[in-house]
């Protein structure tokens, strides 16, 4: 490959970002270079920048999907150029205790995570370690790929959950998290799902993904104190991060019920300890992924099982559109993923 430089769209700091040119990673021997096709806009990328929480000269973005360009000399025996691919995580040790109870997201033997600063995928290339990389079924898009991270996430949400087609089910949040999470459940049979969300058009997306119901925030009841409300879940998905969200859904929790945490936000919650005391409630942070999270999220994207068209918004946004689209993302303004495609509309 003779191209010296690519477009990157670089934070800068004070919520803005900048296209730049920058140099073409460097391949080493056991990496594999990278041509991005498509990158999802995170949660995560939202606080970082509209937060001003990322460190300037920091590029994000981490659910993406490409093709092989080139290999380093140790890795050409596995990996040829067009073999496309997803990124997977780094893999935990697999013998702590977060590893052996099937969360090696939180490795305990893993180097603490830079949260402030990236080489992530809203550019053009990426030099990966070849032992990160998972292949893209031929029945599965690259564009569709994308989604696989996310869809890791909501596999491993819904597993923690313990969630099962006996539970009366609240998702509060009808973001992408909140619909994947949605969609996922829906895959595993599950029906009896309430959505709770502000926005007409993410309620609706919600009812069509499979939510048996929409409502709206204000309509979940207040409960007695020390007692449920008249209609309770067993089980709470707390998707949106917002902190009126995860107290109004503590509240409409059945006896021995569970508040599963998913969104994050820098705003924190009041949590009614006596509520939990009372009823025996349960709360759980679910973060990323299980120990087969991609090859799982590859396999049930690929499966038709899930409904990508309304996963997925079906206008790509070109580099020098990113922080715009955060901005619509995060007012609420669409329903499904937003992917990034490293081009420059100018």
């Amino acid at each position: 490959m003779s191209v010296d430089t690519m477009p990157a769209a670089v934070y800068r700091g004070n919520g803005l970002i900048a296209v730049e040119d920058w140099p073409v990673p460097a391949l080493g021997p056991d990496d594999v270079l990278v041509e991005v096709s498509h990158c999802g806009i995170c949660g995560t990328d939202l606080h970082l920048v509209l937060e001003d929480r990322g460190r300037a000269g920091s590029v994000f973005g981490h659910e993406w999907s490409g093709t092989v360009i080139a290999a380093g000399t140790n890795a050409a025996a596995h990996w040829e150029a067009g073999a496309r691919v997803v990124g997977n995580p780094t893999p935990g040790c697999g013998k702590c205790r977060a590893c052996t109870s099937g969360r090696p997201s939180v490795c305990l033997e893993r180097e603490p995570p830079d949260w402030f600063s990236s080489t992530g995928a809203y550019c053009r290339y990426l030099a990966v370690p070849a032992t990160r990389l998972s292949r893209i079924p031929d029945s599965l898009s690259t564009r569709a790929a994308a989604l696989t991270e996310p869809t890791a996430i909501a596999v491993h949400t819904v597993n923690l959950s313990g969630v099962t087609p006996d539970d009366r089910v609240l998702v509060t949040g009808a973001g992408p998290v909140g619909l994947l999470t949605i969609a996922v459940m829906r895959a595993r049979g599950i029906t009896d799902i309430t959505v709770s969300e502000p926005s007409d058009d993410r309620r609706a997306r919600a009812v069509a993904i499979g939510a048996e119901r929409g409502v709206t925030p204000d309509t979940l009841g207040t409960p007695p104190l020390g007692l449920t409300v008249k209609d309770p879940f067993t089980i709470a998905f707390e998707c949106s991060g917002k902190p009126h969200a995860a107290e109004s859904a503590l509240d409409q929790l059945d006896y021995a019920g569970t508040l599963v945490f998913v969104g994050t936000g820098h705003e924190q919650p009041r949590i009614n300890h006596n509520r939990m005391i009372v009823l025996e409630l349960t709360a759980i942070g679910a973060y990323n992924y299980d120990a087969d999270g991609f090859a799982s999220a590859i396999e049930l994207l690929a499966s038709g099982a899930l409904p990508l068209d309304l996963l997925i918004d079906p206008e790509d946004v070109p580099l020098d559109h990113l922080l715009p689209a955060m901005h619509r993302l995060s007012q609420g303004k669409v329903a499904g993923k937003l992917l990034v495609r490293p081009e420059v509309s100018l």
